[in-house]
């Protein structure tokens, strides 16, 4: 074949399976000459069946450049963006841990100037852990979300008391009048009543104080941050600029009282694109709109531009791992039909619990015979005997190699670095798939691939 032509073919199938596409998320993956799924890192490139046919499957693999790529890129925006506008507050960013609290995405983060968000005395435990061990500058900043147990607070008193800035954000009533006696910064999390076009657009959210309340209660003792959190994977930009302004004018008025208030947080929310199908707002341009907001607000307000944080944790972890499944066997969707159910050698409802939970769309390639032009349409199947345990694409078909022209077929679920791990059961005592880290040109194994006994002893066995 000419070189011109089998470039061409290999363009072609790259585009049909979105891979090399920066809007997408998918600049790292490319395919090989031999129709396999590679990814790349620098000069160092990957080739996912090749990786797959030597640890087995089910297997993640995550890559750790991809992390760093998405905080230092995140970061240099909003300073950019800062300087350019003339916006006069400071930007920092705090990756949210429960996003995923693998030492092996969290320390990536760090390394590239991550601040940290917890939820959890058991996340804030890891903070502590990794202080003890070295492992980043005890000036790292620490907001603490989430129900502040006895628990929770005698850690935070402990950090604190050792040098690590930790800042507990007040829920409610009860930890407005326990910080009372907390001697150091605070935030107060306010649920603003607006809604906005998102994955997780709640009629009712029992988080935080009404706007209301805060302006009745006034002055709250060593306040610095006002905090909110919108929703998951806001879908527009606009989700993120109506809120902003709901709550400069609510900071506006707190300020008044609370002369040490210099900070706004905005929470997560920002979205990825999961399905690969349609156009989605960049990183760029929300970030752009986000300074350009809070400056003309600001002005508006006439009130110092505050400081800006996001705890954007899907934004960072979702690219950084892909779930490999080997399929096993194929059965027919109906007998009034020609679509097969894919059976794979692992469990959506253990795996990637988000695909049940939430009927979460994963963009699914295969990871060999990406070549083929013969195709059909699939839905997958779980291992574990649970009818609910399927990917069915909400309704649509994923477009697979046809079994009969492949020795062996592997499918690769992108997007999965963000909060599979934590939400992973053990339905039917399915194994936890191995974890690999792809990083420098090397594979490291992570975390084995359990075995029956490991799996027994987490039930008593």
């Amino acid at each position: 074949m000419h070189p011109k032509s089998a470039a061409k073919k290999k363009n072609g199938f790259r585009k049909f399976w979105r891979l090399g596409m920066e809007d997408f998320n998918t600049q790292m993956f490319d395919i090989s000459p031999d129709g396999e799924l590679i990814v790349k890192e620098g000069n160092f490139q990957y080739n996912i069946y090749d990786i797959v046919k030597k640890y087995g499957s089910p297997t993640e693999i995550m890559f750790p450049t991809i992390i760093e790529n998405r905080v230092r890129d995140l970061i240099e925006t909003f300073n950019a963006y800062i300087k350019i506008l003339g916006y006069r507050g400071k930007f920092a960013y705090h990756y949210a841990m429960k996003a995923n609290q693998t030492k092996e995405f969290v320390l990536p983060a760090v390394a590239e100037g991550a601040n940290l968000d917890v939820a959890s005395a058991n996340e804030l435990f890891l903070v502590k852990r990794m202080i003890e061990q070295d492992k980043f500058n005890a000036k790292i900043r620490v907001i603490c979300n989430g129900p502040k147990t006895d628990k929770y607070m005698s850690l935070v008193e402990e950090l604190k008391n050792k040098g690590l800035v930790v800042i507990p954000i007040i829920e409610d009533f009860s930890e407005l009048e326990r910080m009372q006696k907390f001697k150091g910064e605070v935030g107060v999390r306010v649920n603003l009543d607006i809604k906005v076009q998102s994955h997780w657009d709640k009629k009712f959210n029992r988080f935080g104080f009404t706007e209301e309340e805060l302006i009745k209660i006034g002055r709250v003792k060593g306040l610095s941050t006002l905090h909110y959190h919108i929703s998951k994977q806001i879908e527009t930009i606009d989700g993120f600029v109506k809120p902003l302004k709901r709550a400069l004018a609510l900071y506006a008025k707190m300020k008044e009282k609370n002369s040490g208030l210099d900070t706004l947080d905005i929470g997560g929310g920002a979205g990825v694109p999961f399905e690969k199908k349609k156009h989605f707002y960049t990183g760029k341009s929300l970030i752009s709109k986000i300074v350009r907001t809070a400056k003309r607000e600001s002005d508006k307000l006439s009130i110092r531009h505050p400081n800006l944080i996001v705890e954007w944790g899907s934004y960072v972890a979702v690219p950084a791992q892909i779930t490999i499944y080997k399929i096993l066997t194929e059965k027919n969707v109906s007998a009034k039909n020609h679509k097969k159910w894919y059976v794979i050698d692992g469990s959506f409802m253990n795996d990637l619990l988000d695909t049940w939970a939430i009927h979460q769309k994963w963009h699914v390639v295969p990871v060999n015979y990406m070549n083929t032009k013969r195709l059909q349409p699939v839905w997958f199947a779980g291992s574990s005997c649970d009818s609910d345990d399927k990917y069915t694409a909400g309704g649509e078909y994923t477009m697979l190699p046809r079994l009969e022209d492949c020795e062996e077929l592997y499918v690769a679920f992108f997007d999965t670095g963000a909060y599979q791990d934590a939400l992973a059961s053990h339905h039917c005592l399915l194994s936890s798939p191995a974890k690999l880290v792809a990083q420098n040109g090397e594979i490291k194994m992570a975390r084995r691939r359990e075995t029956s006994e490991d799996v027994g002893k987490l039930f008593g066995w």
